[in-house]
């Protein structure tokens, strides 16, 4: 439940932000608050990671886990309600359902199968609280979103290899190694906006202070905090069920615009948090002895 809090918040200090700097600022704000908070945290603690041979494939893991879904969702935050993009997070499961059977050999259970196929019905009907014309742009923006929901499902079974419960990478070092793997693909592409835009700097000097501090908390609390909840129950449940978090996010993200930024809120939005409540039950109850 806190991580489906945590991340439901990142699309909406995503919608604050972008307006003012950007998406590509954006994203890599977030991977280097992410990356600042996490190393300052280990260095307080004491904790010295040993990677070893790990280095790389975290790096790499960071790439698919963070890199590219921050710029994506960042990018559909400049078309998409925050709710929405929330929705398109939530099919993350389905996707990971055939992920892990075209490529990981994982079973498909008609139970699991019936379990994603309703979480994915709450998220349609969510999808009718408020519907969006489907211009060039929108639909550009859920391209985005797509590409990260397949990006999250091929690393949530990359994650329990590398981090898993019998791993050798502790997942604190794992989080911390794979942000600044996010940061390898993030930093280019800055480099890249910028020479596009030659005003980035002075636009994002005047930017206010609320937009830097929504990336701060983007950073700080839904990435750094929940990537160390979100690795862990990986190790814990496996990555479906992990992955199966997502299915409440988009009730997350509807209740903090609802909350803070005065968003509408409808039978639609009750409607779908039941089934979607419903799916989660049945993916995650106790096998029967």
């Amino acid at each position: 439940m806190t991580l489906a809090a945590l991340w439901g918040g990142s699309f909406l200090f995503m919608r604050v932000a972008v307006p003012h700097l950007g998406a590509v600022p954006t994203a890599v704000g977030r991977g280097l608050f992410s990356a600042l908070g996490l190393g300052a945290a280990l260095f307080a603690m004491g904790y010295r990671p040993r990677i070893g041979r790990y280095l790389w494939p975290l790096l790499g893991l960071g790439v698919i886990n963070s890199g590219i879904p921050f710029l994506m969702y960042a990018l559909a935050a400049q078309v998409l309600p925050s709710g929405y993009s929330a929705i398109f997070n939530a099919t993350t499961p389905l996707v990971a359902t055939v992920v892990g059977a075209l490529v990981f050999a994982e079973a498909i259970t008609p139970a699991r199968v019936a379990a994603v196929l309703l979480g994915i019905g709450g998220v349609a009907v969510l999808a009718q609280a408020g519907p969006l014309d489907l211009s060039t742009a929108v639909l550009g923006g859920m391209a985005a979103c797509f590409v990260a929901t397949v990006c999250y499902a091929f690393s949530s079974y990359l994650t329990l290899r590398l981090a898993g419960a019998n791993a050798c990478v502790d997942t604190r070092a794992a989080v911390f190694i794979s942000q600044l793997g996010a940061l390898m693909v993030l930093t280019p592409a800055l480099l890249i906006d910028m020479a596009l835009e030659p005003g980035m700097l002075a636009r994002l000097q005047a930017a206010p202070l609320l937009a830097w501090g929504n990336v701060a908390l983007l950073g700080l609390l839904s990435t750094a905090l929940a990537y160390v909840l979100y690795f862990r129950l990986i190790a814990d449940e496996g990555p479906q069920k992990a992955l199966t978090v997502t299915f409440i996010v988009p009730v997350f993200a509807v209740l903090w615009g609802w909350a803070l930024l005065d968003e509408s809120l409808t039978a639609a939005h009750a409607m779908g948090g039941g089934l979607i409540a419903l799916s989660l039950w049945l993916v995650l109850r106790p096998k029967a002895d």
